[in-house]
């Protein structure tokens, strides 16, 4: 676009375009009624870079059926058809912004062309790729978003999308990357302004850059390299230095455009002196103002569905939502990104057509059903003997709902879990859904490093809890999801209740089994799982609990016989933390806010009591450390995050936080927990930790030294490799 500005700030017309790749995205956008300027506009602002990149933005992601974080770092995706064959996605860049943006953006000149290129604000030709016949397709007429996304379908890079006619269309430029010989065949022009981006040729090999390079480069190997002399005689060429950009550097696309400029004004005089006509700049915007003033209102009659069955295609329908007998723009965007939420819908793809009839515009979906079986796995290595091993496995099937049925494991020597769910996806209004799932989770704290520096009472610790029970859950805006809950649960914890003990002693053993209802209201946006630098997280749940304790006393127990009890408590739990990138993204700033406040009673013994109670666990490793001032019924805390990019993924992490515990437990003179007064609140207590974090393949690699309030643990340097989560334990 930067050669069209200094075109058309010269006064010298543009009537026809021919493009590829990514020059077809800018050529339509222009011959669609867009200006320069617009386009430049479009291109640089941040959305752009979701469009093209396939990352999720925040304020188009639903959390319906998303669930909690878990530590994969590899899914894998199939297809299984009934005869049992399968099919491996491939892992391209995710289209589902991007496809919606070119139907929304090109729908207008569309339905004022009548779906004819020669009648769009400039006659447009776009080329495609046919691979299994190996022929050229120029592209005249039909849906421009089409039309454009066959011509920017590169290998390796961008799927090819299923056209109307049954046939996959690849990039233009593997047979023809500067398309003169088009031009001339389908317009006859005068003069043709050729602008070479396709084909880099470097002046001597890239050593030092190689790498980077590849990805983007080897995608043109096989395609034509451009002849500086196909522009004709009286032609002007156009050569932008690219030297050291990929055909994927789309985040240099202000650079992009400033060359462009560059390499336009310097071949200005001739095409001053070649191009006698001039267009007067007025006249051009007032002409192309007429042109975008003949689009029809963006309402739309009705929703289509292609690829799936009639039953699959009612399930689809629901997506989307209106008032009144017509759909409006926000109707038609919200239901798309709902529908594409599950990967299962991963190959969706929109179109927009105007139907004169109906005096309205039609969205139709193609939505083959994609991703049926998917896996997932995960580990983390620590400098801490707290490794895990995650595997995952989901199945999915839709008729007139959307079944999903899905397992999980974490195996470990500190912590192993599993869960089972079967989730039935229920497209309404507000698309909704019901899950039984059963969940277990073990902690065994006697295997997180020895004694060495650490109360015996801190190491002697098992734990393991069991859930079952049904979730309701249903997102009723972008990135925000309400769940309701009922589930059974039992809870038993093994502990110590003295500071020295010997291979003989038995533990003392807490069970608590009874009944919860939780309801909870979460909003998500963070830009990764951990170690997050932008976007918001804010969580708030109510919840009851109902259950018998029952305690069998070991031998370091006062208490000699058993003893069991019905007890009960409403628990609030508000948590929230945001990130602000700065102007250079290199670095970012953020805060954190927890309150807790629970009803929970005292148990039989303080240990009990302890074990039992909620945890403040702000950093990654909390959950691997038993530490009794950070265990509290109820507590308020604080903190802060910076982070700074020093290099590539590798950036520089410094948190702090402060939390004070209200009523805090002590030990009685009987192994019995006794509170402080009604209104005590103890100090302040400070935890901090700075170290380096860096981004791989398979989850962040950190470093970092830490600082703990506890007697338990008070400094340490503690690093890993893939993401240290854990599921929530029954009673979170």
């Amino acid at each position: 676009m930067g050669v069209l500005k200094v075109l058309e700030q010269n006064g010298i017309p543009i009537d026809y375009i021919v493009g590829t790749s990514m020059g077809s995205v800018v050529g339509a956008l222009y011959s669609a009624g867009y200006s320069p300027r617009e386009i430049e506009q479009i291109v640089i602002q941040p959305e752009f870079q979701y469009w093209v990149s396939g990352k999720q933005p925040a304020d188009r992601t639903f959390n319906y059926l998303t669930a909690d974080p878990n530590p994969s770092s590899l899914h894998v995706g199939l297809a299984v058809d009934s005869s049992f064959r399968t099919r491996v996605t491939p892992n391209l860049i995710n289209d589902v912004n991007l496809n919606f943006v070119l139907a929304k953006m090109l729908a207008p000149a569309g339905a004022i062309s009548g779906y004819n290129f020669d009648k769009l604000f400039v006659p447009f030709r776009c080329l495609a790729a046919e691979v299994f016949t190996r022929n050229q397709v120029i592209q005249r007429e039909g849906s421009i978003s089409d039309a454009v996304r066959n011509s920017m379908a590169v290998p390796l890079v961008f799927r090819p999308i299923r056209n109307p006619d049954g046939r996959y269309l690849f990039d233009g430029g593997i047979y023809n990357n500067f398309p003169t010989d088009v031009m001339r065949s389908e317009f006859k022009p005068d003069v043709i302004i050729g602008v070479n981006v396709g084909d880099v040729a470097y002046k001597k090999y890239p050593f030092g850059k190689d790498d980077e390079l590849l990805l983007g480069s080897i995608v043109f190997l096989g395609a034509d390299v451009a002849d500086t002399l196909a522009v004709g005689k009286n032609g002007v060429f156009i050569q932008p230095d690219l030297e050291g950009f990929g055909a994927t550097d789309f985040a240099r696309v202000r650079e992009l455009i400033d060359l462009g400029e560059k390499a336009a004004t310097a071949k200005l005089p001739q095409a001053l002196q070649r191009i006698q006509r001039r267009q007067d700049t007025l006249e051009l915007a007032k002409r192309r103002q007429g042109f975008q003033q003949q689009a029809p209102q963006p309402r739309f009659a009705r929703v289509g569905v292609q690829g799936l069955n009639d039953q699959q295609a009612a399930f689809v329908r629901r997506f989307f939502r209106r008032d009144g007998s017509t759909y409006t723009i926000d109707d038609i965007e919200e239901g798309y990104y709902r529908l594409a939420a599950d990967d299962f819908f991963r190959n969706v793809y929109p179109r927009i057509r105007y139907d004169r009839t109906s005096e309205g515009y039609v969205f139709q979906v193609d939505a083959r059903q994609n991703n049926n079986l998917s896996g997932e796995v995960g580990f983390v290595l620590s400098s801490r003997p707290i490794d895990n091993f995650y595997l995952g496995l989901e199945y999915r099937y839709l008729r007139r709902f959307l079944y999903q049925a899905s397992a999980s494991v974490n195996i470990g020597r500190f912590y192993n879990a599993a869960r089972g769910s079967f989730r039935i996806n229920v497209p309404a209004r507000y698309s909704y859904y019901l899950e039984p799932t059963i969940i277990y989770n073990q902690w065994n704290y006697q295997k997180t490093g020895g004694l060495l520096g650490r109360d015996v009472v801190s190491t002697q610790v098992r734990q393991q809890d069991l859930k079952a029970g049904v979730q309701l859950g249903f997102s009723p805006n972008y990135r925000s999801r309400i769940l309701l809950e009922g589930a059974w649960f039992t809870r038993q914890d093994e502990y110590a209740n003295v500071n020295e003990i010997s291979n003989t002693d038995r533990l003392d053993e807490t069970d608590f089994t009874g009944y919860t209802a939780a309801a909870q209201f979460a909003r998500n946006s963070l830009n990764r799982k951990q170690y997050a630098t932008s976007g918001r997280r804010a969580v708030f749940t109510t919840r009851l609990v109902y259950g018998r304790e029952q305690l069998t006393p070991g031998t370091t127990s006062l208490i000699e016989e058993e003893r069991e009890r019905y007890l009960r408590w409403l628990q609030i739990r508000a948590f929230t933390e945001q990130f602000f990138p700065l102007k250079n993204e290199k670095q970012s700033w953020g805060y954190f806010g927890e309150v807790m406040i629970s009803g929970q009673p005292r148990f039989y013994n303080y240990r009990s009591s302890v074990t039992a109670a909620p945890i403040f666990a702000p950093l990654p490793d909390s959950r691997t450390l038993f530490l009794e001032n950070y265990r509290s019924a109820r507590y308020v805390a604080a903190g802060l995050r910076f982070n700074q990019g020093v290099i590539g993924k590798l950036e520089w992490r410094t948190e702090a936080y402060v939390h004070v515990r209200h009523q805090p437990l002590r030990m009685g003179d009987n192994q019995e927990a006794e509170r402080n007064g009604r209104f005590s609140v103890e100090r302040p207590r400070l935890t901090a930790s700075t170290g380096l974090v860096y981004q791989t393949p398979v989850g962040p690699l950190a470093v970092h030294v830490i600082h703990y309030d506890d007697s338990a643990k008070r400094w340490g340097v503690f690093g890993h490799i893939g993401y240290l989560l854990f599921q929530s334990r029954a009673l979170e």
